[in-house]
């Protein structure tokens, strides 16, 4: 049982620090649960890993409450609240299409140590080269001056993120500095467009998978999901402050290696 704790805030502590930095949650998850093997029941595991996301994803409905809830007394900040969901509903589109045809075959082909570490080092690298090419120039500051043609172009960028090791928020949020978008508020629309893609994506899973988990089971998971929710919270706070005054770069380095360092391991433990 303690065993089974240890390795519960493990993975935990590493859906926390992952889920809205450039490096990518669930290859993390993949690559750390292939060293401590969660469960032999790959059920309760998957299960496991889809509902901890939702935790990190509760802590940007709490934190972002004053700007996500559309029914204060301020009509007018309802409105631009409403406003803001249809983007954000609009920008989720492409990978609800994209993710009914090919979740099957990407979850088959690419859900994998292997895959997720090649995928680290190539968009380590990518995210690197536009780091250091000449700055986009910013033409969107606000949400209310997004238009709705950028938020789906936004959408489409999350669709990469669709194989393991690419990374939903660095997907997102470099494709929204690409596309025109003030870094604070693409790093915010990341965390916006997050909610309604990991609630739906989890829900098709769990619904795929079906949930027959037993008490001990459903223990573990709530133990993952509140700490997967406090160490999101955190993640959020810090990684909002870092942006305003640093670029993506030490991602991208942190990414190579650690690709570099898994792809040495499989070689030699082959």
């Amino acid at each position: 049982m303690i065993l089974d704790i240890i390795k519960v805030f493990i993975l935990s502590l590493v859906e926390g620090l992952t889920e809205f930095i450039p490096v990518s949650s669930t290859g993390h998850m993949i690559l750390v649960d292939h060293f401590i093997k969660l469960s032999s029941n790959k059920e309760f595991t998957d299960s496991f890993l889809i509902i901890i996301q939702l935790g990190a994803i509760l802590s940007v409905l709490v934190y972002y409450f004053p700007k996500l809830w559309p029914f204060s007394k301020d009509k007018e900040k309802n409105k631009n609240i409403w406003n803001m969901w249809m983007k954000i509903i609009v920008a989720v589109l492409p990978a609800v299409v994209l993710g009914q045809l090919f979740d099957d075959i990407l979850e088959e082909k690419f859900f994998n140590p292997f895959t997720v570490s090649l995928v680290l080092i190539i968009y380590g690298v990518i995210l690197i080269i536009i780091e250091s090419s000449k700055k986009v120039k910013v033409k969107t500051r606000t949400i209310q001056e997004l238009s709705f043609k950028t938020a789906i172009g936004i959408g489409f960028f999350q669709c990469l993120a669709m194989v393991p090791g690419t990374s939903r928020s660095a997907a997102t949020i470099i494709g929204g500095v690409l596309l025109g978008l003030e870094r604070v508020l693409a790093t915010e629309f990341s965390f916006f467009l997050a909610i309604p893609t990991m609630f739906g994506a989890s829900a098709y899973k769990i619904m795929k998978s079906g949930f027959n988990l037993s008490g001990y089971e459903v223990f573990l998971i709530a133990i993952g999901f509140v700490m997967s929710f406090i160490i999101s919270y955190i993640v959020i706070k810090v990684f909002l402050d870092y942006i305003k005054k640093h670029d993506f770069k030490v991602f991208g380095y942190y990414r190579i290696i650690l690709g570099i360092v898994m792809l040495i391991f499989m070689f030699v433990t082959k």
